[in-house]
């Protein structure tokens, strides 16, 4: 059974930082391209962060880069979001994903909240 796992939302200030991981089971991890997107209220989903399967190369949203940083430990099967200089746009419910053989498996979601 594939499930994919997020952790590590919560409320943060703006400016602050917060890491969010994803745990991988079911399925070949190293095998897959993974991804973290997010949905804000009222807003469509959207790519945040890209990572090859073997973490060789990675892909960000304008709105992040410089701020968000993905990567991947395909010994552990754990994709991880370090998010720093957070902005109240930030919040949204942040979702990972892996990409494969014409396959996509979802989270379920984390909620990520930027307030003062």
């Amino acid at each position: 059974q594939v499930q994919l796992v997020e952790s590590g939302g919560g409320l943060v200030q703006p400016g602050g930082s917060l890491r969010l991981s994803c745990a991988a089971s079911g399925f070949s991890f190293r095998r897959y391209a993974m991804t973290w997107y997010r949905q804000a209220p009222g807003k469509e989903r959207e790519l945040v962060a890209t990572i090859t399967s073997a973490g060789g190369s990675t892909n960000y949203a304008d709105s992040v880069k410089g701020r968000f940083t993905i990567s991947r430990d395909n010994a552990k099967n754990t994709v991880n979001l370090q998010m720093n200089s957070l902005k109240p746009e930030d919040t949204a419910v942040y979702y990972c994903s892996a990409d494969g053989f014409g396959l996509k498996y979802w989270g379920q979601g984390t909620q990520v909240t930027v307030s003062s």
